[in-house]
């Protein structure tokens, strides 16, 4: 029996892969589990922090495979979710199982992920409907986003 692929999944899985590879490259790790825990931790807490209508325009741009991942147990009815930079870091770390001290260097390398790979604006549109000191967490050093060049 051969194996038909379907190539629309064939090509998600490619491009996530790829996602997680530049992901655990840039936290410095080879471990693929890992990036991949940060990455839907990233996605589910700035999701969580959206108006419907914006979480779904951020969704809308993600990969089939990670729209999956970030729609996995949303419940549109319950937010957006306020977090302070406090609540927004113990909320990430607890949900990813990594250390408070760990949150703003994870958070700013996908979000730097993010900006690489997503349409211009996206990031900045999602980033830009939550609090300032949650968008401050995670901003990418080197200026991209709001606070850089990447604006529009």
């Amino acid at each position: 029996m051969s194996i038909a692929h379907v190539h629309s999944l064939d090509h998600t899985v490619q491009t996530t892969n790829r996602w997680l590879a530049v992901l655990a490259g840039t936290i410095g790790t080879e471990d693929r589990e890992f990036a991949h825990r940060v990455l839907r931790t990233w996605l589910h807490a700035v999701r969580d922090g959206l108006p419907v209508p914006a979480a779904a325009h951020l969704a809308a741009q993600l990969p089939d495979l990670l729209r999956g991942v970030y729609y996995n147990g949303w419940d549109p009815s319950a937010v957006p979710i306020r977090r302070d930079r406090e609540e927004f870091t113990a909320h990430f770390a607890a949900t990813g199982r990594i250390a408070n001290a760990d949150v703003p260097k994870l958070a700013k390398a996908v979000t730097a992920v993010m900006y690489e790979e997503l349409t211009p604006g996206v990031v900045d549109h999602a980033l830009g409907q939550l609090p300032r000191e949650v968008r401050a967490l995670l901003s990418p050093e080197g200026g991209q986003g709001l606070s850089g060049t990447r604006c529009q």
